[in-house]
């Protein structure tokens, strides 16, 4: 063989190299791929949090479990930067409003079905996404489900996780009266992964209407303006659920007096021992 010969093969065999190692990427994941095989994967608790999205506020979160090597429980769920409900809870209240909007169905319920997919096909590859984010994928699901293909990889390729000391779920206590003032207090605790990822306390009145964070933040409950609070009662009030996610126990407030005001909290001059005592209640259902 000839010296322009051997060149000619040698030039050909790169060719072939290349395009070999490009169709072994996967475009639609990031070109991140799983560690392990579909039905092998690790047994334990995997767990996974995005971004903030800057327009909509939410980041996507997922969680689940891998059992003698199969994904067997999936939770897709989302947190939002001004703290309050999980994503799910606020799309099973209505206050996501989908279906409103002309949605074939809420995002819960959409959500709902891409996780079950995933635990059919055992393979975040097998949802293949659009340029848009989207899949064709999965019937019934038009939401953006690139966020969750993502997560996922970026789990199983991560491994299993330690969970925290909770069971999984959602929690609710509400007071069981009225005070004096009106108001009834209610708190919405999200355990994911064994800790606490997002708390929702908020107020409704007996004279009805909008519920206590709606009034503060429209300025008809007016602490400000009324009273020459430093903050809105809602504004308050995320510093408290804030405190109880980064410390992950209720029992970690220290209170200067009965009416439970306390100075562990930077920016918060409310009393907050119902909002702490209704979390605790909710949390014996998680342990």
């Amino acid at each position: 063989m000839g010296k322009k010969s051997l060149m000619v093969l040698v030039s050909i065999l790169l060719v072939i190299g290349i395009v070999a190692g490009c169709g072994g990427s996967n475009s639609n994941n990031g070109g991140a791929q799983p560690s392990g095989e579909p039905g092998q994967w690790k047994d334990g608790t995997y767990y996974a949090e995005g971004e903030f999205d800057e327009k909509s506020g939410w980041k996507d979160v997922v969680a689940f479990k891998v059992e003698n090597g199969k994904i067997t429980e999936v939770n897709w769920n989302a947190l939002n930067k001004n703290g309050g409900l999980d994503k799910k809870t606020y799309s099973k209240q209505g206050k996501y409003g989908m279906a409103a909007k002309g949605a074939q169905s809420e995002w819960h319920e959409q959500a709902a079905k891409a996780e079950q997919f995933l635990i059919e096909k055992q393979d975040p590859k097998a949802i293949v996404i659009n340029e848009d984010g989207k899949t064709d994928a999965i019937s019934g699901v038009s939401i953006s489900v690139d966020g969750f293909v993502k997560l996922v990889t970026n789990a199983l390729n991560a491994g299993p996780v330690k969970p925290g000391p909770y069971k999984d779920g959602t929690y609710y206590a509400e007071e069981p009266d009225f005070a004096e003032n009106g108001w009834k207090y209610h708190v919405t605790v999200t355990v994911m992964n064994g800790n606490i990822v997002a708390v929702d306390w908020n107020g409704t009145h007996k004279d009805g209407g909008d519920d206590k964070d709606t009034q503060s933040a429209n300025g008809t409950y007016g602490m400000v303006a009324k009273g020459g609070a430093q903050a809105e009662w809602h504004e308050q009030a995320a510093r408290a659920e804030q405190f109880l996610i980064e410390k992950q126990d209720p029992k970690a407030i220290k209170y200067t007096d009965d009416q439970g005001h306390t100075d562990a909290i930077s920016g918060v001059s409310i009393h907050v021992k119902e909002f702490f005592t209704l979390a605790e209640e909710a949390l014996k259902n998680a342990k």
